[in-house]
This record gives structure tokens, C-alpha cells and sequence, in this order.
């Protein structure tokens, strides 16, 4: 473990903010219409500020740099781009990066310039809006720090990034890109940086470092598929949505501005549809210096196609076009097991959404929210793992989630971000997860190490929500079901933010199902069991099945009977009798895929293939009103519905139905959810 030499510095303006303490907020405070609680210190965001530091080096021998920043940073050493990072976190628990710089270097003077970015905005992207920015290195040569963060280090805020908008909810702002600014190359050795200050000791540097446990991100460059002239300038089309920045060379009349536009899909004309489904506006400005410019973009952006709009005596050089992506290392180890065009047609919508979609966390959509969700996440983040074979994402993942215990006992349904929400089923599908992890990895000490933590999510449920029969209920929490609303056959729930008075079915199976998860985790640890499940599943059965129809109902209140009241119930082998499953068959056979989505998918293919129903799984699989959906609709990513109209706010690049790759390669899933 490294123990830094360096500093946490800043400007004189960041460090004087007093700390806005984000936590200190509701979720049921909020609105739809205000939907995130603002700092007060509203007008300090979205500082870019700059450092530059330079060293001499008498010969180029093995150097290493740890760094990190708040919010985030992009490293150049003499001029070349380097690495960016950390992923977002705590300060309970703040990473840091180390890096080989040794192929940087040159013999004398070298220079370390770091851009870093303070966002100022309370949402799920980063741990944003407290008023924490600051920047911490140091390089290291044999064990020895050769140059630290300090006073010495030289800083200035970058002109050259202003706003011009926001998109999502609070998402990002978008970016007028000025080349004028005197700031533009400020990661070249030679750039004149004597009128810089220096930099400050940041007072708010009360983090606990930790080494960043997962890779950081690599890039590719994507030329145009296609690079069409228009009218007023071009239109340009990437073959497939991509997450990271556009990049391109132009030259024109000083000050004169190109317009960006940016989209997921065209408009039934032709035009780009910059104002995206899920709601995001996508435009963005160029603005010129007279000279050969290069258009630099900070934030990452979702797209397929971009517009560029050309002001009189401007013009580009299309060879210089490209698509920066960015994305989490991938190297796919999984193939899969059928042959027909159709299977292979969804594996490929599968495996390139997560290939192109994980980034530093594995987030649910990549424009309108960018959020780290611990539901959504836990299939997906088991679907990068199957993929890849690599469990270090979730590795990351349950201790990030688990780190949100000192918000909330019952933990928080997004994590490493300063917006705060609580869903009840997330924490108990989080337990869940640890048995494919444990089935698939052996790795008992990863987990005895947390089992404490784990055990003490559904401690607080029990002290908190259960009765008598030992069911939840009057939870405090959202039960979100399925989402969106629609997609949850009429299953009979109160509203998000309204606290759930009628005992109800689905929340009861999640938590009988991570009683059971619990239990054989304790055994495979070498604990007692967590606690005897019989009476638990007595208690639900007698409560919510209804004998005569061979179903489950959806709360004590209701005769009604849904997809979610029986999806789920079946996955955490709550049916007490034969002839549940055949009356479920004829619900499954009669409904398909259309009326399932982000939640009930997973459960019910695992379900049926527990029992044998593997021809039914291929089926489903290639249902004609579910993955080949999205692929007949033009998707290059797997989308948050279906169908592009599924949702009022349909993100075009949603993860978590990639979960359908796990059904289309060969892992022990009937051992990993055998509950």
C-alpha cells in the first residue's frame, strides 16, 4: 500500500469553500420535478483547473506515478496522454491510480500536467456538489518519491471549457469548447505558464486512500462508417453507439463556432436526433481561433451519429475525424453455445453492449443518468464476470455497495455518488449474487472477510420491517418490482416515496431468497446458518398463495395475480405444491417476454432452467418481441425497453439486459441459484 508523500492542493477559490455535507439529504424530499437538492454554493461548478509540475531526470529509469483527484483527472507527461481517473468513490474510501510513466520520459527536463475537474453538480456520476476538489501525486523511483504534489506545483483554471446546458438529471454539462483560451495546450513542455499561480494546500484532505482495485480504462479510435457532406456542413455516422468523445481538426475565422450535434438514431428525415429519447439535449459548441484547432472534449457522451454545422469559411479535415472510445479493458472468454442466426444475433448485441458500455463502474445507462446502481448491477456486473472471467469489477462492486453502510444500515441503491436512493430489493439481490460468485471463483476468504457486513444488511431488515411472521412490511423503502411501471403486468404496489403499509409479495420473496442465500454462504464460510427459513416460507405461502388458482397473489389487500407476484416467487423456490409450476408455464407461455424487463428477466430464465425447461429458455431467447426487438428496431446496444418506445425516457444504451448472455453460454446456473 502506498503512503503518499505529496499534498492535496487546489486553487485559493476551492479551497476556501466551507464542505457542503451532500449526505444530509432525502430522496422523499424530492420531487419530480426537483429531483436532485442543490448546494447552496450553486455558482462553484464546473472549475476545469489545470496543474502543471515540472522535474529533471538524469537518465530515464523505471518511474511510476500514484495519483488521484476530486473529482477527476486526465494525466499527460511531456505532452502525451497518460491515463484518467479515479473511479468514483467515497472519501471513506478514496482511490488511487499507479501508473508506468518510464515510456513518457525523456533524459532532462520532463513535464507532469494534469487536468483535473471539479463538477459541482449533486447526481450519480461522481461524489460531486461538496465543495472537495484537489489533485495528490507523487513519482517514484526505486521506492523513493523523486517529485510530490505541493505548493511548488503550478495551477490556473482552463478558459476554454464553459457550459452550455445540462443534460440527464444533473447529469453532465455540456461543453462549449473555446480555442482561443490561453489555456489550450497547456500539456506541452514548452507551453509559457508564467503567469500561473501556485497552487494551495487543500484543508479538506480528510480521505482515506485506498488502491484502486479494478483497471483503469483504455481507448480506441473509431474512423466513420460513413462521413457525409450536407448543406450547412456534415453528417457523420459511427455504425454503432459508443461511449466516449468526438475529436476532429477544422480550421476557420477567429471566433466563429461550429455547431455540434449529437445522436443515438436518426429522425425519420434523415436529420440527427440530438434531443435524445431518454431526454438529454445533445448539443454542444466549437469555437475557433483562426488557426489549425483540435477539437478537445472533457465529459464522455453515448452516440452513433454527430452533425456538424459549419460557420462561413470554416472547414474540417475529415481525415482527422474519429471517435475517441473509451471503455473498461475487455477480453471475452465465453462463446456461445448455439449456432443459428438468430442466438448469435443477440450474443453480439450482448457481448458488444457490455464490451463498449462498462466504464470505471458498471452504470445502468450512459447518457441520461451514468448511474452505478446496485440492482441493475448485480446481473450485469455477473455478466462482465461470466464474459471475461475476470471477478475483480465484483470484487469492486460488493465493497463499494456495502461502503454505503455509513449513510444508511440497509445500504443505498447507487453507490460512490453524492445522490442518494433507497430500493429495497437492491440490497437482498446483492446477497443473492454472492453464490454464482462463490460457485464460479472458490473464493470463500473474499467473502468470510465481508460476511459480517453481509449478514448485518439483513439484520437491519429484520429489526427494522419484519412482524410477527417474520415478513416484511411498512418498509421505508422504495419497492421498484420491475421497471419501468409498465412493464409489471399490473402488479398492485405503492408508489415510489410512499412508505408500504400492504404486505406485499415480491419484496417478501427477495428477502426469503437472501435468508436462503445467507445460509449456504455461512456453510461454505464455515458459520452457523443465518437463521431457520422454514417458518419465513410457511408464513409467505400461507399469505399470498392462492390454493385454488395454483398462484400467488400480489399483497394481502388484493385477489390480483401477476408476472412479478409469480416470477419471483418461483425463482427463490417459494411454490409449494406441483401444480404451480404448470399453471406458471401457461402464464409464461401465454406472455412471453413482453411483459418482463430489467428484473424479471434473469429470475425467470434461471428458474426455467432449473427445471428442466431448457427448450423453453432457447425459445425465450429469441423471442420476437425482446432482444430481436431491439436488433429489428436498429440497436447496436441493448436498450432500457425492448422497443424504443417502451419507456417515456428510453436510454438507447442501457446494461442491464445484457444479462441475456449468461442463457447463451455455458456457466453452472442451476448450482449458483439453487434456492
Amino acid at each position: 500500500m502506498h503512503t503518499f508523500t505529496g499534498k492535496w492542493i487546489t486553487t485559493p477559490e476551492l479551497a476556501a469553500l466551507p464542505v457542503y455535507d451532500v449526505y444530509q439529504r432525502d430522496i422523499y424530499h424530492r420531487t419530480a420535478s426537483n429531483p436532485v437538492m442543490p448546494n447552496p454554493y450553486v455558482s462553484v461548478n464546473n472549475r476545469h483547473v489545470l496543474f502543471r509540475r515540472k522535474f529533471t531526470m538524469d537518465a530515464v529509469v523505471p518511474t511510476r506515478i500514484f495519483i488521484t483527484a476530486d473529482d477527476y483527472y486526465k494525466l499527460y507527461i511531456n505532452g502525451r496522454f497518460v491515463g484518467q481517473g479515479p473511479a468514483p468513490c467515497h472519501q471513506i474510501r478514496y482511490y488511487f491510480n499507479e501508473m508506468d510513466i518510464t515510456p513518457y520520459l525523456v533524459v532532462g527536463e520532463n513535464t507532469i500536467a494534469v487536468h483535473t475537474y471539479y463538477q459541482g453538480l449533486i447526481n450519480r456520476v461522481w461524489c460531486s456538489g461538496n465543495n472537495r476538489h484537489g489533485l495528490l501525486f507523487d513519482v517514484v523511483v526505486d521506492g523513493k518519491t523523486i517529485v510530490a504534489s505541493d505548493e511548488s506545483v503550478l495551477q490556473n483554471l482552463h478558459s476554454g471549457f464553459t457550459a452550455c446546458g445540462k443534460t440527464g438529471y444533473a447529469t453532465q454539462f455540456m461543453e462549449r469548447y473555446d480555442a482561443n483560451a490561453p489555456e489550450v495546450g497547456f500539456e506541452q513542455p514548452e507551453f509559457d505558464d508564467s503567469k500561473w499561480q501556485h497552487a494551495v494546500l487543500n484543508p479538506k484532505d480528510d480521505y482515506t486512500l485506498c488502491a484502486q482495485p479494478s483497471k483503469q480504462l483504455v481507448f480506441e479510435e473509431v474512423k466513420p462508417a460513413k462521413l457525409k457532406r450536407t448543406r450547412t456542413g456534415y453528417l457523420i455516422d459511427f455504425g454503432e453507439i459508443f461511449v466516449g468523445y468526438l475529436s476532429f481538426v477544422a480550421r476557420g475565422p477567429k471566433y466563429s463556432d461550429i455547431t455540434l450535434k449529437f445522436a443515438q438514431e436518426l429522425n425519420a428525415d434523415g436529420s440527427v436526433r440530438e434531443q435524445l429519447r431518454c431526454n438529454c439535449l445533445y448539443v454542444e459548441h466549437f469555437v475557433l481561433s483562426g488557426k489549425l484547432d483540435t477539437l478537445n472534449e472533457f465529459d464522455y457522451k453515448s452516440f452513433r451519429y454527430v452533425e456538424l454545422i459549419l460557420p462561413m469559411g470554416a472547414a474540417i479535415d475529415e481525415s482527422s475525424v474519429k471517435f475517441i472510445v473509451r471503455h473498461y479493458p475487455f477480453e471475452l472468454k465465453a462463446t456461445c453455445k448455439y449456432d443459428d442466426a438468430a442466438h448469435l444475433a443477440v450474443w453480439k448485441l450482448c457481448v458488444d453492449s457490455i464490451r463498449y458500455g462498462a466504464q470505471e463502474t458498471i452504470m445502468d445507462c450512459m447518457e441520461r443518468e451514468k448511474g452505478y446502481y446496485l440492482g441493475d448491477g448485480c446481473y450485469t456486473i455477473l455478466t462482465h464476470c461470466l464474459l471475461t472471467q475476470d471477478f475483480t469489477l465484483m470484487e469492486k462492486f460488493f465493497d463499494d455497495f456495502l461502503d454505503t453502510s455509513f449513510l444508511d444500515r440497509g445500504l443505498l441503491g447507487d453507490g460512490c455518488c453524492s445522490f442518494m436512493q433507497r430500493i429495497a430489493e437492491y440490497p437482498l439481490m446483492m446477497i443473492e449474487a454472492v453464490l454464482p460468485y462463490l460457485t464460479i471463483t472458490g473464493n470463500t476468504r473474499f467473502i468470510a472477510e465481508r460476511y459480517d457486513k453481509f449478514k448485518d444488511v439483513l439484520d437491519f431488515y429484520r429489526e427494522n420491517y419484519a412482524e410477527e411472521d417474520g415478513l416484511l412490511n411498512n418498509l421505508d423503502r422504495w419497492c421498484v418490482v420491475e421497471w419501468p411501471a409498465n412493464y409489471r403486468d399490473g402488479y398492485e404496489i405503492e408508489p415510489e416515496g410512499k412508505k408500504h403499509i400492504i404486505k406485499s409479495n415480491v419484496i417478501n420473496t427477495f428477502y426469503i431468497g437472501a435468508v436462503k442465500a445467507m445460509n449456504k454462504i455461512a456453510q461454505l464460510v464455515v458459520r452457523k446458518p443465518y437463521a431457520d427459513v422454514a417458518p419465513l416460507e410457511a408464513a409467505f405461502v400461507r399469505t399470498f398463495y392462492l390454493p385454488e388458482k395454483h398462484l400467488f397473489r400480489d399483497n394481502v389487500a388484493s385477489e390480483h395475480i401477476s408476472m412479478p407476484g409469480n416470477v419471483f416467487a418461483a425463482f427463490h423456490g417459494l411454490a409449494p405444491d406441483a401444480g404451480f409450476h404448470g399453471e406458471f408455464l401457461k402464464m409464461v407461455r401465454a406472455k412471453c417476454m413482453k411483459d418482463i424487463l430489467l428484473f424479471q428477466t434473469f429470475p425467470l430464465l434461471t428458474y426455467l432452467l432449473r427445471k428442466g425447461e431448457d427448450e423453453l429458455v432457447k425459445e425465450l431467447l429469441v423471442d420476437k418481441e425482446a432482444w430481436l426487438k431491439t436488433i429489428e428496431e436498429g440497436g447496436t446496444r441493448t436498450f432500457e425497453g425492448w422497443r424504443k418506445d417502451g419507456k417515456w425516457n428510453t436510454s438507447l444504451f442501457h446494461l442491464t439486459m445484457v444479462q441475456g448472455a449468461c442463457f447463451l453460454t455455458e456457466w453452472p446456473i442451476r448450482e449458483s441459484f439453487d434456492f
